[in-house]
């Protein structure tokens, strides 16, 4: 069987028996993918520390007969991206986008701007470090990439326009909803300029997260809409998300900001 090369950042991986590790990671050309290494934790010279989360690797593997799992037979480590664990905060926002990503697509729905996306994602915090933006404009974008981005900048009931300052949103409704389509259904109340604030962001190039900088209203309002509409969307809750919550908890305004 001729064996299968693939660019991958590894997901996670969970340890089986005294040596194996079964290893989910995601490829630009054929999605999330999950392996069986067989002795890896023994094995330094066909993976050393190649199948550490967040690394970026050139996977060489073999489709198996039976089963869901392919073979994998050796890595080459490309990136481990050291960087990531800097402090507790950079780690587990990098953990969370990895489960983001695999959880808000399944495999059939993963192309190579996920993958891109992530990838950048995951190079920003290696040098960069830990930011509210930075996790914020991975959410947004992700969301986008999966069709699910809630209307922002119009009425998602009647396409009309928005008022000047805030504005109802609701992720079931769709989005952002005029005064007269409202009928008490919103749960949020988003200022005018967060919506166009993350509407612009969505213009911006899918792999750019340097020098973006919000205020404190459009970080708070921001995280807000956002798990709005991402609880809309997981078929399952995030592992990750109340250590992010513990480390870095929803912002909150003072009355002058």
């Amino acid at each position: 069987m001729n064996p299968n090369i693939s660019q991958a950042i590894i997901l996670h991986h969970t340890d089986y028996g005294e040596a194996d590790r079964i290893v989910t990671f995601l490829t630009p050309d054929r999605g999330r993918l999950k392996g069986f290494a067989r002795a890896a934790r023994k094995s330094r010279k066909r993976f050393g520390a190649a199948l550490e989360p967040f690394a970026e690797v050139q996977l060489h593997w073999v489709a198996r007969s039976s089963g869901d799992l392919i073979s994998l037979r050796d890595a080459e480590l490309i990136n481990l991206r050291t960087g990531l664990r800097r402090d507790l905060e950079t780690l587990t926002l990098a953990g969370y986008g990895c489960e983001l990503t695999e959880v808000l697509f399944d495999e059939s729905g993963i192309g190579v701007e996920v993958f891109l996306l992530l990838q950048a994602f995951l190079d920003h915090l290696d040098s960069a470090g830990y930011s509210v933006e930075a996790r914020l404009l991975l959410e947004i974008r992700l969301l986008s990439l999966a069709g699910y981005v809630p209307h922002l900048q119009h009425c998602a009931a009647c396409f009309g326009p928005l008022p000047n300052g805030p504005v109802s949103f609701s992720a079931v409704a769709d989005g952002s909803l005029c005064p007269a389509c409202d009928s008490g259904r919103a749960k949020l109340k988003i200022d005018r300029l967060t919506l166009g604030t993350f509407a612009r962001i969505l213009l911006t190039p899918l792999t750019s997260f340097a020098d973006f900088k919000l205020s404190p209203r459009s970080r708070q309002e921001g995280q807000a809409l956002l798990n709005d509409a991402l609880q809309l969307h997981l078929h399952r809750p995030l592992k990750t998300l109340a250590s992010l919550h513990r480390f870095s908890p929803i912002e909150t305004l003072d009355e002058d900001s």
